[in-house]
């Protein structure tokens, strides 16, 4: 189990440092993960989201915390996972010949490395909510992070998409619009950025 930790660990590592070279070497069939690398990225994506979203219920205390950080992670899952089959099934109308397991590992490596972006805001909410406990403050510097990591993901996701099908290049953006609409619904219809308490 510890062997396949530090490897799934390892893994991860390779796949945020080179995104498309990952997700190329499984295209190409000259990797094929086990299903324990894909655990990885997926709890990467989990943890980050999770614990980045705690970071949004400092002001509730401990009962918003907790809810903030499920709902964040129950959020972003499901506006990645609910549009995926659409990416697959209008990627292939429109000529892709991308298998629907590469389609997946784009994803699921974005996700991951979303996860990590968010990770790594943690200080910045934690700073600016303590410093400045505004619940509009600390909404505005809650929006420029989500947007920073969305661009970033956004980014990620083109190269991938781009190094997978050169002459689509970053056409499956538009799917992300798509994750993003179902996101800001979603955490609107939860509550995430009302940083007061809410009854759990």
């Amino acid at each position: 189990m510890n062997t396949r930790l530090q490897l799934g660990m390892a893994h991860v590592g390779r796949a945020l440092r080179e995104p498309e070279e990952f997700t190329l070497k499984w295209d190409r069939g000259d990797e094929r993960y086990p299903w324990w690398v894909w655990a990885a990225l997926i709890v990467t994506a989990i943890l980050g989201t999770t614990l980045y979203g705690m970071t949004m219920g400092l002001l509730g205390g401990p009962g918003r915390i907790l809810y903030s950080g499920l709902v964040c992670t129950l959020g972003a899952g499901l506006a990645w996972g609910i549009p995926l089959p659409a990416l697959y099934i209008l990627n292939s109308m429109g000529g892709s010949r991308l298998s629907a397991s590469s389609t997946l590992l784009a994803a699921v490596v974005t996700t991951s490395w979303g996860g990590l972006a968010m990770l790594a805001s943690i200080p910045i909410n934690w700073f600016f909510s303590s410093a400045i406990p505004h619940p509009g403050f600390v909404w505005l510097v809650n929006l420029v992070v989500f947007a920073g990591v969305g661009l970033s993901m956004s980014d990620v996701f083109g190269r991938i998409m781009a190094a997978l099908e050169p002459s689509r290049g970053r056409l499956p953006l538009w799917w992300l619009g798509l994750v993003g609409a179902i996101g800001i619904e979603l955490f609107y219809f939860f509550g995430l950025f009302t940083f007061s308490p809410v009854p759990v």
